[in-house]
């Protein structure tokens, strides 16, 4: 049976060696990976002992097929540094597959990377047949997904190729957002260090002795439970004393870092209504924004020293490997998704890649401190998030969740989460000139979940 081919290309605003390096550094493939599929590395090996992309490195993927998990191991072939590498596969779904990574220069700050693969369908020709068409649309989705991450991603360094690499130390290094930002910054030539919780649920300062920020990430997940007084407490405990706990220890370091970047949650403002809500806006009267506020105030101490901090009010973070979207598509999948309680409520939410995009930006501008809402400029109703979400996934939006039953399923965490309304607007972000990759819920959802 003959091969198949599929190719695509896109223009990169580095330079080709630049586009190659990036690709050679840890935590490239996890960013070029779709997040709608659940696809997990398993394991990687190199037989030079060394990192980057060597000849006859390997990889092990796990990935979905259907009901069923399948395994994935590719091998790196002719690396040839900056021109190309290629990826064949030695045990995959495929009966052949090798992909071509080529990176042509264009100029001095310019080059195209051209992704060519030449594959032969599980199946034999009767694969071919029923399948050519789906696998050529899966190609061109995910392709499609990985030069947008590529192209923004480079783009975002370039910025910065003049400033020194940090050293950065990440609290929660192990969440959805943690994760996401440690291999944005690895790609970036930057070292990464993950602080863990050590006794008594305090976090382990030490590693971030000498580091260029510590960016504080780690919390109780808000939503996993329904709130009772001891859940409450956990919550707030996790945020309030766990933060005011890293503060002293950053302090008592002989060389504590120079900023300290902190999570915070656009919780802080409460149920606003229709009110246009920037930093300058008073907290709100709600559980949530007393421990924002709580969070915020821990870290006076390491502000008072002289460090530089950033409080990050963080919207809903959409990825479907996480968070609230995650809980929302198998039910919009389902036929059975719509809005909640009237729907009236304003949702300010933030793309996963614009969330650690805005991390880094923190990061990168030592002008900027105190709050900053980590929000996209286009604020939305309940309802319009869920007539795009289902328009987006080809489904109708006809099962609104009345507020009672929200309330009787989860209780004050109802009123908090799902029914307040919160029109948040990104004033520092704007200000200090961050370029959003997806301003405008469709086209970020589209990107997401490769519509």
């Amino acid at each position: 049976m003959s091969l198949s081919y599929f190719e695509r290309e896109v223009e990169l605003p580095v330079a080709a060696e630049t586009a190659f390096t990036w690709h050679a550094r840890p935590g490239a493939l996890e960013r070029l990976l779709p997040p709608w599929d659940d696809v997990r590395i398993v394991s990687r090996s190199n037989p030079h002992g060394e990192g980057g992309l060597a000849e006859g490195s390997r990889v092990e993927l796990s990935m979905p097929l259907g009901p069923l998990r399948v395994s994935w191991l590719a091998e790196h072939r002719e690396v040839d540094p900056p021109h190309s590498f290629r990826d064949v596969a030695l045990r995959s779904p495929f009966a052949h597959w090798d992909h071509l990574h080529r990176f042509d220069a264009r100029g001095v700050n310019q080059s195209v990377l051209v992704d060519r693969i030449e594959y032969r369908p599980p199946g034999g020709a009767l694969g071919a047949t029923l399948g050519g068409g789906r696998i050529r649309r899966d190609l061109e989705r995910m392709f499609r997904y990985r030069h947008a991450v590529t192209h923004d991603d480079l783009a975002m360094h370039a910025g910065y190729l003049e400033r020194p690499r940090l050293r950065v130390a990440i609290t929660g290094s192990s969440g959805m957002i943690g994760t996401a930002l440690g291999h944005l910054l690895t790609t970036g030539g930057h070292d990464v260090v993950p602080l863990h919780r050590g006794a008594e649920n305090r976090i382990d300062a030490a590693p971030a002795e000498g580091a260029d920020a510590v960016v504080h990430l780690a919390g109780e997940n808000i939503a996993n439970h329904r709130w009772s007084e001891e859940q409450k407490r956990r919550i707030r405990d996790s945020r309030v004393q766990v933060t005011e706990w890293l503060c002293d220890d950053l302090l008592a370091l002989g060389h504590p870092p120079a900023a300290l970047i902190s999570a915070s949650a656009i919780g802080f403002y409460g149920d606003r209504d229709e009110e246009r809500l920037d930093e300058h806006a008073a907290r709100g009267d709600s559980f949530l924004a007393d421990v924002c506020l709580g969070r915020e105030s821990a870290t006076n101490a390491v502000r008072q020293s002289g460090m530089r901090v950033v409080n990050l009010r963080i919207g809903m973070v959409l990825s479907p490997k996480g968070g609230a979207l995650k809980k929302m598509l198998p039910a919009f999948r389902g036929f059975a998704g719509g809005h909640f309680g009237s729907g009236e409520q304003y949702m300010s939410w933030i793309s996963l890649d614009d969330a650690i995009g805005a991390i880094h930006h923190a990061l990168m501008h030592d002008e900027l401190s105190g709050p900053m809402n980590l929000v996209s400029p286009e604020p939305v109703r309940n309802a319009q998030f869920s007539k795009t979400l289902a328009r987006v996934l080809g489904r109708p939006a006809l099962v609104p969740v009345p507020r009672k039953a929200l309330r009787l399923a989860l209780g004050e965490m109802a009123d908090e989460l799902l029914l307040a309304s919160a029109r948040v607007v990104p004033g520092v972000l704007t200000d200090s000139g961050y370029s959003f990759r997806h301003p405008g819920l469709e086209g970020a959802l589209r990107h997401l979940l490769g519509r």
